[in-house]
């Protein structure tokens, strides 16, 4: 059995922060339905040039497992319906921008004026409360207006944009606050509700920098250096576009790769006895493996280095990741049916339990999917007044 088996979720989120909090909590048990309507589905439904996608392969990495039901929340009887859903669920997840559910009387007041229990997560920009709360904002505001984006990059450059990253890393402490919630609703029987901010999610993710700075250290751009190993970065082999990532941290594992590149010289150099002496000339350390690493095969490269102690891995694309045999194998990936008859590669669950289990059971929903279920089992209507609902535009 799954840990959050028989808990339901209304799920009125859209993009990737909220759906992937959703997404997590689905593949731990929870049953999710999600909200949505032809005139408003979900963005990641549709194919986005921005991000060179032809079709919308994204939808299946957050909504995998999920059903789907169509509600105008514009419409009056549609906010009815969603609050009524939210009455019999124990989650309820959106991530408008704040005050987006306050005008449609589905904010915590809303809901939980009808289900004290309910356990209630909102994931924006800046949060629903604050001086930029109206700050709309998608995931390379995020990292930007945290402090991730200044510090990514290399050091003659500019700061570099933090993409989905960040939209998951929010997404993944709404789950963290689900999870509390309900931990706490079992202890004292109440519901709760969480305000998360995408935004002091970056800000949490720099506390070693923000202490810098506050000691009136300016914090660097370190690209792919390590301010305490040298050699440290990703290095291009022979082939084309194939990188194999290296980090050196102890004296032998320099000692090791010296020899392996047939740079003994190097090893001999006192200044380089030392990490601190590796790390101030770490440019011309770079020049010397990287000599070594582009007359080679990534892959043979990556063992070679291993194989003497050091560090060292293939630095994989999404290709390699869908065909690993070890990911395979765990369930990290698998395969599902897509709404169009084909099959895709998605994500599977992130986690193993020693007594419970977790993943994806079945693939992406269709729009709307789920509706005989949800409004005919769960909230009783019939089939006349579903009829009527749908002629209303308020089921579309």
């Amino acid at each position: 059995m799954k840990p959050l088996a028989g808990v339901r979720i209304t799920d009125f989120t859209v993009h990737a922060a909220g759906p992937f909090c959703t997404h997590l909590l689905a593949q731990l048990g929870a049953e999710c339905i999600k909200i949505e309507s032809r005139l408003r589905p979900d963005i990641f439904r549709k194919p986005h040039p921005v991000y060179g996608r032809t079709e919308p392969s994204t939808f299946d990495q957050v909504s995998a497992g999920k059903l789907s039901v169509r509600l105008n929340l514009k419409h009056p009887k549609g906010a009815e319906l969603a609050r009524a859903l939210a009455a019999i669920s124990d989650v309820a997840v959106e991530n408008f921008r704040a005050g987006v559910m306050a005008r449609l009387g589905l904010d915590w007041a809303g809901l939980s004026a009808a289900n004290p229990r309910l356990v209630m997560v909102s994931v924006s920009s800046s949060g629903q409360v604050s001086p930029d709360s109206r700050f709309a904002g998608y995931a390379p505001l995020f990292g930007a207006w945290g402090g991730l984006g200044t510090l990514s990059g290399y050091a003659d450059g500019p700061p570099m944009e933090v993409r989905h990253m960040m939209d998951h890393a929010a997404g993944l402490n709404g789950t963290f606050a689900v999870l509390a919630g309900l931990h706490g609703r079992a202890r004292h029987g109440q519901g709760a509700y969480f305000d998360v901010a995408a935004r002091d999610v970056a800000c949490a993710s720099i506390g070693e920098y923000l202490l810098q700075a506050a000691s009136g250290v300016a914090p660097e751009r370190w690209g792919n250096a390590h301010p305490g190993m040298a050699p440290h970065g990703v290095y291009a082999t022979a082939g084309g576009d194939a990188w194999v990532a290296v980090a050196v941290r102890e004296d032998q594992e320099f000692q090791a790769l010296c020899a392996l590149i047939g740079r003994a010289d190097l090893a001999a150099e006192p200044r380089y006895a030392s990490a601190a002496g590796r790390c101030a000339d770490r440019a011309r350390l770079d020049v010397a493996l990287e000599a070594w690493t582009s007359t080679q095969n990534a892959e043979a490269a990556a063992q070679a280095l291993q194989g003497v102690g050091v560090a060292a891995h293939v630095s994989w694309n999404p290709q390699a990741i869908v065909d690993d045999p070890h990911l395979r194998a765990r369930g990290t990936i698998v395969d599902f049916a897509m709404p169009d008859g084909g099959t895709r590669a998605v994500i599977g669950a992130p986690m193993r339990f020693s007594n419970a289990e977790a993943g994806i059971e079945r693939g992406t929903p269709k729009l709307g999917e789920h509706e005989d279920y949800v409004f005919g089992e769960l909230l009783k209507l019939s089939r006349e007044e579903r009829s009527l609902l749908e002629q209303q535009e308020v089921i579309a």
